[in-house]
């Protein structure tokens, strides 16, 4: 009766902002409909699409071979990459270049949700701010846009806001319906109030003392790198030159006829892979870098003060059992201030993110600290059954968000990501600010902009509508043609229909037979994720040139599991090699530089921190004794140490069989000092380490474990990995 009347409350209450946001929502709906209708026109004027993608090589001819273009971008972001698409689709000549891969900076490193931002709408209500109610309007609509235009790479997430004060309820629940309201017929869903019962059902994980009920509302979530390549593929087939591994010099400059003044007419830019430098002239150059904006605006005037401040914000990765399969979670109110979600994204859950000023870098590193707190927060909500362990993170990265700002700002938290088009005295317009949502419309005030001041002979925005690589032929039920027609598992065959929609068949295409009965193709890098072999030919005809672009942003794994792309590393270079025609020494430079990103900016490096040479072993004795003892049925001849040896020795006597690969794998996750052997020490702080939480799903304990049980009950070992992580 007291969830009724409370429900029945908040309808009272938020009638009249409900009322007062109706008007605007409204007009908005019909300017919406009435520039669909022109967008449907604008949509057949776009140039023709290619069905053959150009090669890397083949677009670099063409930026050095093609005289003068339209637009040249600077940055291969989903801004960047969304304007040169905006550019390509109204028949301007247009080039993109990016010195390092596509999305290889903040663009693949968000919470990967599509959304408007409820905490701006609360700010915009709040404050009467009309400029952060515009801001949301316009990331609610392109959130539509988004879904629509790659549903193979989106799709809609319930998220759930837990209560667990009275008053509570109405607040959230008029400022959730307000959401839903600004949406307008572009509201993926109906929000709606749970009671605490059904709240449970639906999210189980949660803390259950004090819960009220909670509201549950819709937003979007993507793969962002996936997202973003498609975009920059997508304006490659409408024939913009683009180039990843392309950096800019310096910024070429010419005296105008007219008026004299020196204006941008292009850049000196370098193959970062062959060292080859060359000029790429344009009539309008665009600075869509991100974090690095005032780095480009200083090519320009060494002089003109900064525009951006930058935020860290940390993510983590823990293993899909702390989230429902379909459900999210928002921590609207952390200890500190901050919004945190807990989502689930690719079957693992994301937790994130954290909000502090930071310097800009190319590698972002995650923090012990971050991770920590987001960890803390994830306790507050989760129930005191689940044991939030610091074992469980998977994987760790931190992104840098370019945040427009006064230079003296300091709380970056009470930012905006409201975008800004500036252009400089000699021409040089910089895109800067905004979020991964609102890309689109970024890119068509950028180009809009660019028109105007540039003269540069073009149409209105054609993007909206517009469907990106993978879209076209896409369908919900493509995965089972993919299982009929090539004998993929079923597993292998929906990551592959998510990843790259109606593409998916070309990797299908040139996937490998395995040799089993089933599946007939499709190889695995790693056992536990559905990543095969051919995703890394694939991978190279979509521009990928090092393993890091492989295990990062073609496949994800090094975002879903920083130990298992570890492992993977090996193999996706040897196909790499194959296909880039690398020596052996350019292999050996290829592994080193990807372990050092899984090291640092992946969080493996967070990981073997918790267990070092001096990790403190906190065992009671009777631990001890017990772990000594599992540890010299290996070490029979009790020298301190056990090897490869030792346990394919353990292994034969009870007629258990694993490769020796596997085992190296195994032993060298608790080798600390790498020297080819465990010592006792190390399986000391091993056992600690994982009854701390600090570490979990350590296989080699697992197997040890196992085999003392099987010597007595013979049973079988299990090896695969557990579930832990860093």
């Amino acid at each position: 009766m007291a969830f009724q009347k409370a429900v029945k409350g908040t309808a009272l209450i938020g009638g009249g902002a409900i009322a007062t946001v109706f008007g605007l929502s409204q007009f908005s709906q019909y300017r919406n409909k009435h520039g669909a209708l022109v967008q449907v026109q604008a949509e057949e004027e776009v140039p023709v699409r290619q069905s053959q993608l150009p090669s890397r090589e083949q677009q670099l001819l063409a930026l050095q071979n093609s005289g003068e273009f339209d637009v040249l971008v600077i940055g291969g972001g989903a801004t960047g990459c969304g304007c040169a698409l905006d550019a390509a689709t109204r028949g301007l000549k247009t080039a993109l270049l990016e010195r390092d891969d596509f999305s290889s900076g903040t663009s693949s490193r968000s919470t990967k949700l599509i959304h408007g931002g409820v905490r701006y709408l609360q700010k915009a209500i709040m404050k009467l701010d009309f400029e952060q109610y515009r801001m949301v309007k316009e990331a609610l609509e392109e959130r539509a846009h988004l879904l629509q235009s790659a549903p193979h790479l989106s799709a809609p997430l319930p998220i759930m806001l837990p209560i667990y004060k009275w008053w509570q309820l109405p607040y959230y629940w008029v400022g959730i319906k307000l959401y839903d309201l600004v949406a307008g017929s572009q509201c993926l869903k109906s929000s709606y109030v749970l009671n605490k019962t059904r709240a449970l059902e639906l999210f189980p994980m949660l803390r259950r003392d004090k819960l009220v009920g909670a509201i549950v509302y819709y937003d979007g979530q993507h793969n962002d790198a996936r997202m973003n390549l498609a975009i920059a593929l997508t304006a490659a087939r409408y024939g913009a030159a683009t180039a990843n591994y392309t950096e800019v010099r310096h910024l070429l400059k010419s005296a105008d006829t007219g008026s004299g003044r020196q204006r941008v007419c292009g850049v000196r830019c370098r193959d970062v892979l062959t060292g080859k430098e060359f000029d790429v002239r344009a009539k309008c150059v665009i600075n869509a870098t991100g974090p690095f904006t005032d780095s480009v605006r200083k090519m320009d005037d060494e002089e003109v003060p900064n525009i951006c401040q930058p935020s860290a914000g940390v993510h983590i990765v823990m293993p899909g059992y702390y989230s429902p399969d379909n459900m999210g979670l928002l921590d609207p109110a952390t200890s500190d201030g901050r919004v945190i979600f807990f989502l689930p994204w690719e079957k693992m859950t994301i937790a994130g993110t954290t909000d502090s000023p930071t310097d800009v870098t190319s590698h972002p590193i995650p923090t012990e600290e971050d991770i920590n707190f987001i960890l803390s927060e994830v306790r507050n909500y989760l129930g005191a059954d689940v044991e939030v362990r610091r074992g469980d993170v998977l994987a760790a990265w931190s992104g840098i968000r370019p945040l427009v700002t006064n230079p003296d700002s300091k709380d970056t938290q009470s930012l905006s990501r409201n975008h800004v088009v500036t252009i400089s005295d000699s021409g040089l317009i910089t895109i800067a600010g905004g979020k991964w949502t609102t890309y689109r419309a970024m890119a068509r005030d950028t180009i809009d902009a660019a028109i105007r001041e540039h003269n540069l002979k073009a149409g209105s925005c054609r993007t909206m509508g517009l469907q990106l690589e993978g879209a076209h032929d896409w369908s919900p039920t493509l995965y089972i043609r993919l299982v009929q027609d090539y004998g993929l598992e079923s597993e292998v065959a929906q990551h592959l229909a998510s990843t790259y929609g109606d593409k998916a068949f070309e990797v299908a295409k040139i996937a490998q037979v395995t040799g089993k009965r089933w599946p007939i193709v499709g190889k695995r890098l790693v056992s536990e994720f559905p990543y095969i072999e051919a995703e890394v030919v694939y991978g190279v005809k979509e521009y990928a040139r090092t393993a890091v672009d492989i295990i990062s942003r073609r496949t994800r794994l090094a975002f879903l599991n920083v130990q298992a792309a570890h492992e993977a590393l090996p193999r996706i270079v040897d196909i790499m090699a194959k296909e880039l025609n690398w020596c052996e020494q350019k292999k050996k430079e290829q592994l080193e530089t990807a372990k050092t990103f899984l090291y640092y900016e992946m969080g493996y490096k967070v990981k073997t921190d918790q267990l070092t040479d001096s990790s403190e072993i906190s065992l009671v004795p009777s631990d001890i004794e017990r772990y000594k003892k599992r540890f010299h049925m290996f070490d029979k001849d009790k020298k301190g140490f056990i090897t490869i040896l030792d346990v394919q020795r353990v292994l034969q006597s009870i007629s258990v069989q694993i490769d020796e690969n596997t085992l190296h794998e195994i032993l060298n996750e608790v080798d600390l000092n790498k020297n080819g052997q465990v010592e006792l020490n190390e399986f000391l702080q091993l056992m600690s380490a994982i009854q701390k939480g600090r570490v979990s799903g350590s296989r080699l304990a697992v197997l040890m474990k196992s085999a003392e049980e099987k010597l007595r009950r013979r049973q079988p070992i299990p090896v695969d990995r557990s579930g832990g992580g860093l």
